[in-house]
C-alpha cells in the first residue's frame, strides 16, 4: 500500500465543485494519486448523486453510487447564495491548487467563479470544466446527462445487433470518460505549472470525450466514402469487425472469440467442409458474415465453454469465457490484482468498493475513509484555511 506521501500528487489540494458523476470520477482518480479533495456540497442535500439511486440499498443515507465515487474526499458545506460563504469559498480558492466544476454553460459565470475571476485569485490555479456539450452551440442550455449525450453521440448505433435499433452503454460511459480527459488535462496543466509557474483552464465535455472514444471507427468513416457502420444481423460485437468476431452460447455459458483467420478456427472447429467456401476469401468474413457466425454458433453450442478452451486455447485461439460478476469475483485472476476495499466512517458506515487502476513504483493507493457527510469538515477546513 503507498501512504499518500509517496504519491504523485501528495501535497495537492483538489477543490471539486461538481456533481453527479463526471467531476467527481475526475477527482476521485487524482485523489487515488495522493490529492486532497475538498468537495463543496449545499448545506441542504450536498450533492445530487446523494439520491441517485442504481438500487434500493441505501447506506448511512446516501446511494452506493454517492459513497463509490467519493470515498476518501472532505465535504466543506458552502451556501452558494451567502455572500459570507462565498467570500470563504474565494479565499479557500486562493489557496488550492486545482479548481473542478461542472456546471450547465452561463451557472458558474453568474456565480462569479468563472476561470478568469478566480485566476485574479489565483494565477497558479489549475481550473478544469466540465460540460454537456461544450460552451456554445444549440446544445449548450441541453440537459448534459449521459444518455442523452450517448444518444447524441452516435455511439449507440454501435452496440446490439442491426435490427436492434440503437442500443445504449450499461454504463455511463459519457460522464466517466468526459472525467478521465478532464484528469488528463489537470495533470498536463500541473505538469506545466511546474515548468512556467502559470495556471491552465481545461475544458472538456461529454460529447467530445465521445467522439473521442470512437475515433478508431470515425476515422474509418471519414475516409470510407462515409459509409455509415453496419453491425451484424447476429451475434454482433463490433460493427466493423468480420467473422468470427463475436459471443456464442455453449452449453453451459458464452464463450467470446476474437479476430482469427476463418480456416484455422474452421479446422479446429471441425468445419472444414462448412466454412471451406470461405477458407481462403477474406472479403467474406466480413460480407457474408452473418452466414459465418450462424454456422460457428451451432457449433460450439454442441460442447461446453472448458471443452472448447481445452482446444482453442493451445492452438493461440483469442477465445475467453464470458464472466459473470460472481465469477469475476471467484477467479483467482481477479483475486491477485487486489482491486477492492473496504471504507468506514465514524457513523458506522461500511462500504466495499473499488480501488485505484494504478499502481505507482508497484504499490496501489488504499483509502480508508468511506464518501463524507455532508459537510463533515466544514469546521476543520475552515479553521485550517482561515475562512
Amino acid at each position: 500500500m503507498n501512504s499518500g506521501d509517496e504519491l504523485p500528487l501528495a501535497g495537492l489540494i483538489v477543490v471539486d465543485m461538481s456533481q453527479f458523476l463526471s467531476g467527481p470520477y475526475c477527482s476521485l482518480r487524482l485523489l487515488d494519486l495522493g490529492a486532497r479533495v475538498i468537495k463543496i456540497e449545499r448545506p441542504d442535500g450536498g450533492d445530487l448523486s446523494r439520491r441517485l439511486y442504481l438500487s434500493d440499498t441505501e447506506i448511512g443515507g446516501d446511494s452506493t453510487i454517492f459513497h463509490a465515487i467519493n470515498r476518501g474526499k472532505e465535504s466543506l458545506a458552502i451556501d452558494l447564495k451567502d455572500a459570507a460563504d462565498m467570500a470563504r469559498l474565494k479565499k479557500l480558492l486562493s489557496q488550492v491548487d486545482v479548481l473542478i466544476q461542472n456546471f450547465r454553460p452561463g451557472v458558474i459565470e453568474r456565480l462569479g467563479l468563472d476561470y478568469e475571476t478566480v485566476r485574479k485569485i489565483n494565477p497558479k490555479i489549475v481550473y478544469a470544466s466540465i460540460s454537456g456539450y461544450g460552451e456554445e452551440g444549440p446544445w449548450v442550455a441541453r440537459p448534459g446527462q449521459d444518455l442523452l449525450a450517448q444518444s447524441r453521440s452516435g455511439v449507440m448505433w454501435l452496440n446490439g445487433d442491426e435490427e436492434q435499433g440503437p442500443v445504449p452503454f450499461g454504463l455511463a460511459v459519457g460522464d466517466m470518460l468526459a472525467g478521465a480527459a478532464a484528469c488528463q488535462g489537470i495533470l498536463a496543466a500541473l505538469v506545466r505549472r511546474g515548468v512556467t509557474g502559470k495556471g491552465s483552464h481545461v475544458q472538456t465535455s461529454l460529447l467530445e470525450a465521445l467522439v473521442d472514444f470512437q475515433f478508431e471507427v470515425l476515422t474509418t468513416y471519414l475516409n470510407d466514402g462515409r459509409r455509415p457502420p453496419k453491425r451484424s444481423s447476429f451475434r454482433s460485437a463490433h460493427a466493423y469487425l468480420s467473422a468470427p468476431y463475436g459471443v456464442y452460447p455453449a452449453k453451459d455459458g458464452y464463450l467470446a472469440v476474437a479476430m482469427m483467420p476463418i480456416g484455422k478456427l474452421a479446422d479446429l472447429l471441425g468445419l472444414a467442409n462448412e466454412l471451406g467456401a470461405y477458407r481462403d476469401q477474406p472479403s467474406s468474413w466480413f460480407s457474408e458474415r452473418d452466414d459465418i457466425k450462424k454456422i460457428i454458433a451451432a457449433r460450439i453450442a454442441t460442447r461446453t465453454i472448458a471443452e472448447w478452451l481445452s482446444i482453442l486455447e493451445p492452438a493461440d485461439i483469442w477465445c475467453a469465457k464470458v464472466l459473470t460478476w460472481p465469477e469475476l469475483m471467484e477467479n483467482e485472476g481477479f483475486r491477485v490484482l487486489d482491486m477492492l476495499q473496504t471504507v468506514t466512517r465514524e457513523d458506522a458506515v461500511s462500504i466495499l468498493t473499488t480501488r485505484s487502476p494504478l499502481r505507482v513504483n508497484g504499490k496501489r493507493m488504499k483509502v480508508e475513509r468511506a464518501a463524507p457527510r455532508i459537510g463533515e469538515h466544514s469546521d476543520d477546513i475552515r479553521k485550517e484555511f482561515g475562512l
